[in-house]
């Protein structure tokens, strides 16, 4: 991939930054460590300090090892981690991608403490401000569609998207959490690009349905719901107190309601287009037909 911005100077290496969101399943901060090789500019290590599937790679242009961190033993969060090893194993590190001379030349003149500073502050304030989140507004949503259910609502709203040629049925799970309404999870089941977001304000994971597998979007989300799976998926989207409230016998009592709104949404907004009175060709061949019956039994 190609080297991020902004890069910082320390020395025989340089450390380069950038925020990755076009995941849509994903998102975090790239930190990779250059040096020239010959004449070349390197890159020696990646690290991709990811929200879901955190890895790193020793020599990206050389033999290109991939390990994956495990977020449960790595203490913290996964940029931690990386800078502490910047910190304290970069030789070695550097050594395992496959270049003996810049490792010796790091343990000789090791990169500085203020660089460290400067790359830590750097990388946490990118990590903050390039979160990528959404925030719903559910502009198209009618009054008496946001039903409570306990500690939830769902707010139903059949979206229109003429800036990308879409629209489709809109499902918001809803919670209030320090007194302002947070949307948990987001079910767009959109007719071009149907997807649903894991905390949109929060870690925003993105997943594209493949309508191969998955069958009619909008029955998928109500199935989730009847089948008791939406605990589980608010817990993964950060919200694990959240999920412990819900109150499952209640959901239940009001999925009938929630699915004969939001199939009658769908129908509303997907009626067969009017022809200003006009009759089709059928209707009037139908009629002459009838007209000719009548005519012939005078």
């Amino acid at each position: 991939m190609d080297k991020g911005s902004p890069v910082i100077d320390a020395g025989v290496v340089d450390f380069a930054m950038s925020y990755r969101k076009e995941i849509m399943n994903d998102q975090g901060l790239c930190l990779q460590v250059y040096s020239k090789i010959g004449d070349k500019d390197t890159e020696i290590l990646r690290f991709d300090c990811f929200d879901q599937a955190p890895h790193y790679h020793y020599g990206p242009e050389n033999h290109n090892i991939r390990l994956h961190n495990d977020k449960t033993t790595m203490g913290g969060s996964s940029l931690g981690w990386t800078l502490n090893q910047i910190r304290n194993n970069l030789p070695e590190m550097v050594r395992r991608s496959g270049y003996e001379d810049l490792a010796t030349s790091l343990e000789t003149t090791p990169v500085g403490k203020s660089t460290l500073a400067e790359l830590e502050s750097v990388s946490r304030t990118m990590a903050q401000e390039g979160r990528r989140t959404v925030h719903h507004m559910m502009p198209e949503m009618v009054d008496g569609d946001k039903i409570e259910v306990g500690n939830l609502k769902f707010g139903l709203e059949y979206r229109h998207l003429p800036n990308i040629n879409d629209e489709g049925m809109a499902i918001h799970v809803l919670a209030d959490i320090a007194d302002h309404e947070v949307e948990l999870l987001a079910f767009d089941c959109f007719k071009g690009a149907p997807h649903y977001h894991y905390g949109p304000r929060n870690q925003d994971v993105r997943i594209y349905w493949d309508v191969t597998t998955s069958g009619e979007t909008l029955a998928w989300t109500l199935n989730q719901f009847k089948e008791g799976n939406l605990p589980d998926m608010i817990r993964r989207a950060g919200y694990p107190s959240i999920a412990d409230l819900v109150d499952e016998k209640l959901i239940q009592e009001k999925m009938p309601e929630i699915e004969a709104r939001s199939w009658e949404l769908v129908a509303l907004n997907n009626k067969a287009p009017v022809n200003d009175g006009k009759k089709t060709k059928a209707q009037l061949i139908e009629e002459l037909e009838s007209l000719r019956e009548q005519v012939a039994a005078l």
